[in-house]
């Protein structure tokens, strides 16, 4: 069960005005389960994307790079789940184009104008001929208020579908943000095995859009982790439709950029987090704050290292308050001249070790009672300089084995 994650209130997901969702059952994979979306999208939306770090990329993930470099003006998104087209060579590119060439032909645009997602397993040939004859359906279920069918149909392992609105206003206009996201396992930084997808009515500079996505990605799908395994086919793809009737938004760093981005970070923030805690086996949600850094990226490499430990995963899920393991992590996680007799540690507010070593007041039952928790916040100060940074992750418990031992089953 995803740790202290319901599913999604439909009420809460807001209509994005020139964005419309279909969705329907296409067999790619499995019959009686929502597998194929589409997003359809009015003429002048602007879109920008982020994908893996995995140089073993998936076909969409090549295509979408190519479709998005070549400037024709984004009108569609193709999503399949239970086959990742990954692993698949020259004819996985052949298969992912013919699915954006058959959806354009049915929409009237280019096949560049079509961004397709993947996702489910790696090395298995895409049934283009089973989502193409789908396509029709997804058309013709097509409307603005899809958004929680959509974030089931994108779902794989995960056990509760993923998703978060926001309403604000900019330039006093209503401004309406939603996204959704999936991924449960094979989770790690840069990104996740995971699709993410954010759309606002906003109006904003198409000039803006990179660096939007770039900063959404970087505070939230890139401080996740589960196993510490990097997909094949992680994509964030964020969507302004132009619809909303506020002045454009031409800099994130002007009143209206700020409060938008801050707006949309939420919503990624919770994405990314939902991810987490629906973490393939995961009972527990732990996010890893490292303070007193020389940078952001120093604290960034312990937390990591910290969060991707399997000894201090397991300990977590055994409540066992082995918490060795997390100095070990810490004097592991290549900070070389780091000096022991400045760290500092906590368990929520339990303080565990103080100047390298154990804290005269630490109780072993103080820290097991934190540990039993299903929220658990790990503190570590390195004292060396001003920077902080936080990484979530969960613990790592048997049906994370069960899971992905019979994931193909």
């Amino acid at each position: 069960m995803p740790v202290n994650l319901q599913a999604p209130d439909p009420q809460d997901l807001f209509p994005i005005a020139g964005l419309r969702i279909g969705v329907t059952e296409a067999g790619v994979r499995k019959v009686n389960r929502k597998d194929l979306t589409v997003m359809l999208l009015d003429p002048g939306a602007s879109v920008a994307g982020v994908f893996t770090t995995n140089r073993y990329c998936a076909a969409p993930v090549q295509i979408c790079r190519q479709h998005l470099a070549s400037g024709r003006g984004i009108r569609a998104l193709l999503i399949n789940t239970g086959n990742a087209n990954a692993g698949t060579g020259a004819d996985g590119l052949i298969r992912a184009r013919s699915t954006c060439t058959a959806l354009a032909k049915q929409m009237g645009i280019e096949a560049e104008q079509v961004l397709p997602f993947s996702t489910g397993v790696i090395m298995e040939p895409l049934p283009n001929d089973r989502i193409e004859a789908g396509l029709a359906a997804a058309i013709a279920d097509a409307k603005p208020s899809n958004w929680l069918r959509a974030a089931e149909g994108i779902m794989t392992t995960d056990t509760v579908p993923k998703a978060f609105g926001r309403e604000i206003e900019i330039d006093g206009m209503p401004v309406r943000i939603t996204g959704i996201s999936k991924g449960a396992g094979m989770i790690r930084p840069n990104m996740a095995t995971m699709l993410g997808f954010i759309a606002t009515d906003a109006c904003v500079s198409p000039t803006v859009m990179q660096s939007l996505a770039l900063t959404l990605a970087e505070g939230s799908f890139n401080r996740v982790t589960v196993d510490g395994d990097t997909s094949t086919n992680d994509s964030l793809l964020v969507i302004a439709t132009n619809q909303a009737g506020n002045v454009p938004v031409e800099s994130l760093g002007t009143p209206q950029g700020e409060r938008l981005h801050t707006a949309m970070l939420e919503v990624a923030r919770d994405l990314a987090q939902a991810i987490v805690r629906d973490g393939e086996g995961a009972t527990k949600f732990i996010a890893i704050e490292v303070s007193g850094g020389r940078d952001a990226a120093e604290c960034r490499k312990v937390a990591y290292a910290i969060a991707h430990s399997p000894l201090v995963k397991t300990a977590f899920f055994a409540s066992d308050p082995n918490l060795g393991r997390i100095l070990a992590a810490v004097g592991y996680a290549g900070v070389d001249d780091l000096d022991q007799e400045r760290i500092e540690l906590y368990l929520d507010k339990v303080h565990v070790v103080t100047q390298g070593g154990r804290h005269p007041s630490y109780r072993e039952e103080d820290g097991q009672r934190v540990m039993r928790q299903s929220e658990i916040a790990v503190r570590v100060n390195l004292g060396r300089g001003a920077a902080t940074d936080t990484v979530w992750t969960c613990d790592l418990s048997h049906d994370y084995v069960t899971i992905n031992a019979d994931y193909r089953s």
